[in-house]
Parts: structure tokens; sequence; C-alpha cells
């Protein structure tokens, strides 16, 4: 990563997606995670938005130390509170019950149409979204059988979205950016908006795009140069090191900064 800007003294929370880019090849280093208990105890909010299930963000927003978690690409958001664990969805029990009801014959489709591909073995504990695997328990697909996993969703009107592990298709009008937004004005008071100099982003796959677009502070882990030809928002800042090494390159670079200038 270039040499810190010194306008990350701004940066007060930090939006991050998990897989790859906390993680690195499926384990949260001990590297990593002592980035996150090292921002933590300097100040430094942290909120994960990942495309995992509601289950492990349950776990994440109890567990971690973290301020909550966006979870299902934005899908809804949870945080521990002191009375108890907040849970803040976009569309109610019977909205949910329906989408999913909706996404049972595109599963089927996708399964005929894609061999090789799988049900993300996380499923069992998802509110909104299909997670379809083509990596992570899989033999690895091609980039023609994760585009056209991709048409399938799309043929049927839901959204979809690729990240470094599986595709996840939903329905409803939402996306990581949406619940960071929510988030922001919800338990911290900022319009992200007005405020954007306060907050960065790191990700490091296609569905992490509406935040390398929007956050002035983006950054990728090294990785996703791999994805950068079928991404049309690229992150403005790119770290030298891939996945939870690279994570925590960003986190540094925010606290030196923030050290530097206080």
């Amino acid at each position: 990563m270039q040499p810190t800007s010194p306008t990350l003294k701004n940066v007060r929370y930090l939006f991050t997606d998990i897989d790859d880019t906390i993680s690195t090849e499926g384990k949260i280093t001990q590297q990593a995670y002592d980035a996150l208990w090292r921002a933590h105890d300097a100040g430094l909010v942290i909120v994960p938005v990942t495309g995992r299930p509601a289950g492990w963000c349950d776990h994440i927003a109890r567990m971690w130390p973290v301020d909550g978690v966006i979870g299902e690409n934005g899908g809804f958001y949870m945080r521990m509170t002191d009375q108890g664990l907040q849970r803040v969805f976009r569309y109610d029990d019977v909205a949910r019950t329906g989408f999913r009801q909706r996404l049972q014959q595109i599963r089927e489709e996708i399964l005929l149409k894609v061999p090789g591909c799988g049900i993300a073995s996380d499923q069992a504990y998802r509110e909104y979204d299909l997670a379809i695997d083509f990596c992570e328990d899989v033999k690895p697909l091609t980039v023609d059988d994760v585009a056209e996993i991709v048409r399938i969703f799309e043929s049927h009107g839901a959204t979809a979205k690729i990240s470094s592990i599986h595709v996840n298709g939903w329905f409803g009008d939402f996306d990581k950016l949406t619940m960071a937004k929510q988030y922001a004005q919800d338990v911290f008071g900022v319009s992200l908006i007005e405020e954007n100099d306060c907050f960065a982003f790191c990700g490091d796959s296609p569905n992490d795009e509406p935040m390398f677009a929007y956050f002035k502070h983006s950054f990728g882990v090294a990785n996703v140069r791999q994805f950068l030809p079928q991404m049309k928002s690229a992150p403005a800042t790119i770290t030298q090191s891939e996945a939870g090494a690279g994570f925590t390159e960003v986190v540094d670079a925010i606290l030196r900064d923030r050290q530097t200038m206080s």
C-alpha cells in the first residue's frame, strides 16, 4: 500500500468485508484478530459488512470486538446493546418468508443447469438469500459458470452478487451500501453523505463494488486484483498484502494517522 494519506486522521469508523478480507483461506489469523482488538482499544469503530448469514452474524455481534455487523449483503444488522442483541431487518418476517419461497425455484434451476456448484454450507442459517457455492466447499467453477449462476438469478428478477466464494441472490431493495447508510444514521447518528471523510471501507470482491464506489477512503486487499477485470468500481487503494494481512495494513494505516494527528 502507498504511504498513508494524512486525510485518514478523520476516520472514526471502518466498515469491512469478512471472507478473504479479514479471513485468510477460511480462517481468521492471529494477525487479523489482533488488528480488530487494536482498533477496538484505540477507539476505531469496526462494523463487518458481509454476505454471511444471520446465524453467523448473531455470533459475530456477540463475540467479536466490533460495534455490530451487517449481514446477508445488507438485509439486516445486529449489534449488542445494554438490552441485549438488537436485530434490525430490512423486511419483516412475512416478506422474508415470501422471498425464500421464490428462491426455491431458482435453487433447483441453478443446480440443474450449472453442474458442480452447490448450496452453501451456511444456507440453513440465512434469512434472505440463496447462496450458491462456487469454490468454498466445491471444486472451483469457471468464470463462465459463475456468470451463468448470476444470469439465472437475474432472469427471475433477483439481485445477484459475486463474493470471493459464493454467488448470493435475493429479492428486496438493499445491498451492502444501503444498510451501511442506515446503520450509520441509526447507530452513530451520522449521515454518510455529509460525513464521508469519517468512514472507510475494506473489501475484496465484486459484491463490495457499491462500497468501493461510495467511500472516499476505500481499500481493497491485494486479492481484489483477480476481480478487477469484471468490476466497474475499483477501490481507491489496494494493499500490498492479501486477505487478513491486507486488512491489518488498513487498520495500521488508519491508527498511525490518527495517532500522528492527535
